[in-house]
């Protein structure tokens, strides 16, 4: 593992999350304030992830093309300007535009795990994969928090914090991020289009390792953008105990992918991973209604943060190793565009059973489905060989 190379990809990746998360404790309240209903709310935020569907792809494969470098510096740069727009918005339709926008420039996140691929071995890769997780765990630990904080100074001033951040992230990474793609690496030409996502999803390990990060992200996604309505409506929470809370689940995540995936890899591997993170994301989503606020709430948010912690990288380490390497930012994008269009349909599904069902039906119906997915993921991937599944370090 190259780590002079990954540390810059990892602070892009953290300060690209950290802007993010500043914003998520306060979106509904944001929105609210311009006469949104509770499901405008998730459908603010389902177009930034239809945006991210779209141009995740087009990202990872116009790197392959192109190098890595500049489009991740064009991609941080786009997002400094949209959060500025987006803090300025006064009105409902510019939210939407604005925040579609910044969801086509923060599609970079399949370039980034394809600078990780690029300077880590297919025996590092989960743990490649885990460091990039353990950086959306550091931004989703202190930009909610922080964000829920700086919400008592106006519902606007996390979202500037962001675009400053954002600002700040292009200057470093235009200072230090090195270009990781092999020069001699022919990427073969490919257009985009719905055949090309058949072609992917036929894989038999890519496929189905793209087809369960498309469930879980679903499920994740209608947890995610109910919870501060949730928490509003049913709990009497403000936006800075929903920061706090993200914040507690991020410090969790940060522990479980910044160290303790990578042992769970040599001693397991990727394929047991799966099914366990999977269950213990399930029985989180279904005790979360049931948890009283704040201790009980907060563990139950840990919970989460475990299983998925577990099983993201898990999955994304499998769907690398399953590609070609002139092929990591297609296939990575094509994973993160499905996981973006999962950020589409959860929050609309979520939104929709709050409304029409109840308060807790978001996190019943998504651990319901989330059940199932965890159940299919124990026969999904061939048993392998005990060389390919066991890492060297490990022998």
């Amino acid at each position: 593992m190259n780590k002079r190379a990954l540390a810059p990809v990892l602070l892009a990746v953290l300060l690209d999350l950290l802007g993010f998360g500043l914003v998520i404790p306060l979106l509904s309240y944001y929105a609210e304030g311009t006469g949104a209903s509770p499901v405008q709310v998730t459908l603010l935020m389902a177009c930034y992830s239809l945006a991210q569907f779209v141009f995740a792809p087009a990202w990872g494969r116009l790197s392959d093309r192109v190098g890595r470098r500049p489009v991740m510096l064009a991609s941080i740069g786009a997002t400094a300007a949209f959060l500025t727009l987006f803090g300025l918005a006064d009105s409902l339709w510019a939210l939407f535009l604005w925040r579609t926008l910044h969801g086509a420039a923060a599609a970079n996140i399949s370039t980034a795990q394809a600078c990780v691929a690029d300077v880590t071995t297919p025996e590092n890769r989960a743990r490649g994969m885990g460091l990039i997780g353990a950086s959306f765990g550091v931004g989703f630990t202190l930009g909610p928090w922080l964000g829920g904080e700086l919400s008592h100074f106006g519902l606007a001033v996390p979202i500037f914090v962001a675009a400053g951040l954002s600002a700040l992230n292009f200057a470093l990474a235009l200072a230090f991020l090195p270009e990781t793609r092999n020069p001699a690496t022919r990427a073969p030409r490919r257009t985009i289009n719905p055949a090309v996502f058949l072609e992917v999803a036929r894989h038999p390990v890519v496929g189905r390792g793209v087809v369960l990060t498309f469930v879980m992200t679903v499920a994740f996604a209608m947890m995610e953008s109910t919870f501060a309505l949730f928490a509003e409506h049913a709990r009497g929470l403000d936006a800075a105990h929903v920061g706090r809370m993200f914040g507690v689940a991020g410090v969790v995540t940060i522990l479980v992918q910044g160290g303790l995936i990578g042992r769970l890899v040599k001693r397991f591997g990727e394929r047991r991973l799966v099914p366990a993170g999977l269950g213990l994301l399930t029985a989180g989503l279904l005790l979360l209604p049931e948890a009283p606020p704040v201790l009980a709430m907060v563990a139950v948010f840990s919970l989460i943060a475990v299983g998925q912690g577990i099983a993201t990288p898990s999955l994304q380490s499998l769907v690398s190793k399953g590609a070609d390497d002139a092929e990591q930012g297609f296939v990575l994008g094509t994973n993160q565009s499905m996981a973006a269009l999962a950020r589409v349909v959860g929050p609309v599904i979520g939104g929709w059973c709050f409304t029409g069902l109840g308060e807790p039906a978001p996190f019943l119906a998504a651990g319901g489905v989330l059940a199932l997915a965890a159940v299919l993921s124990l026969f999904a991937f061939p048993r392998p060989a005990r060389e390919a599944e066991t890492p060297a370090a490990a022998r």
